[in-house]
C-alpha cells in the first residue's frame, strides 16, 4: 500500500489496519522528510509523532502536508498539547496514561484517542469514559501478552494496543491475541537512522515490520 488519503476524523480501524504503528521521536522537524519517504516506500503510511521534543508539532505539519500518511501525536500529556497536535493536523492522539480531561477534550473535538493504562482500575475509568481501545504501557514491564489476556477476560469488548518493549521477537505473541488490533513500536524507525537521512535502511526496517505483522494477522 503506497499511501492513504487523509480524512478528518480518522477511525481506530484506520489507525490499526497495518498491525504496526511506528512511534517516532523527531529531534528536528526537517527529519520528517526522511521519515515520510521511508514509511510510504515501506508500505506503512502511518506515524505516531511523540511530543517528546519541541519539533513535534512542526514535524506533524510537514508529514500531514504530504497527503499520503495518517499522522497522529503521541506522548500527549495535557489538553494544551492535544489542541496543539490537532491544530498541526494530527488525526489521532495517543497518551502514555489516562487523563480524563485529555480524553474528554479529544471526544469533544472528535479526534480518536488511545490513552495508556496499566491496571484494572484504569481500565474501569477508560470504560466509564466510553473508550473501547486503550494502550497497554509499558507493555513489557507490566506483563506483556499475559497481562492482556488477564485484563481482557475481565473487560470483554476492550481492545489493547501494547507499546513499550514490543519488538520483532515478541510481535507475534501480541498480534496473535484477538483483542490486539495493532502494536506500537519504534524498532522500525530508530531516531539515529531518521536523523542520518538513511531512507533505504529505514525503508527496509519498515517493510520488514509490515511483513512480520502480515504474517501473523
Amino acid at each position: 500500500m503506497a499511501g492513504v488519503p487523509i480524512e478528518t476524523p480518522a477511525s481506530l480501524a484506520d489507525i490499526a489496519q497495518w498491525g504496526v504503528i511506528p512511534v517516532v521521536v523527531l529531534e528536528e522537524a526537517a527529519h520528517a522528510e526522511t521519515l515520510g519517504e521511508a514509511l510510504v516506500a515501506g508500505g506503512l503510511p502511518v506515524a505516531e509523532v511523540t511530543f517528546r521534543t519541541s519539533a513535534a508539532a512542526e514535524a506533524i505539519r510537514r508529514l500531514v502536508a504530504r497527503g499520503d500518511i495518517l499522522v497522529g501525536a503521541g506522548t500527549v500529556l495535557t489538553v494544551d498539547q492535544l489542541e496543539e497536535a490537532v491544530a498541526a493536523g494530527a488525526r489521532f492522539i495517543v497518551s502514555p496514561g489516562l487523563s480524563a480531561a485529555v480524553v474528554r477534550r479529544a471526544q469533544e473535538i472528535g479526534v480518536p484517542i488511545v490513552p495508556g493504562i496499566g491496571t484494572a482500575t484504569e481500565l474501569m475509568e477508560a470504560k466509564a469514559l466510553g473508550l473501547t481501545t486503550v494502550k497497554l504501557f509499558p507493555a513489557s514491564v507490566i506483563g506483556g501478552p499475559a497481562a492482556i489476556k488477564a485484563l481482557s477476560s475481565a473487560f470483554p469488548g476492550m481492545q489493547f494496543i501494547p507499546t513499550g518493549g514490543v519488538s520483532p521477537s515478541n510481535l507475534a505473541d501480541y498480534l496473535g491475541l484477538e483483542v490486539v488490533p495493532a502494536v506500537g513500536g519504534s524498532w522500525m524507525v530508530p531516531s539515529t537512522l531518521v536523523a542520518s537521512g538513511d531512507v533505504d535502511a529505514l525503508t527496509q526496517l519498515v517493510r520488514a515490520a509490515v511483513d512480520a505483522a502480515a504474517a501473523v494477522r
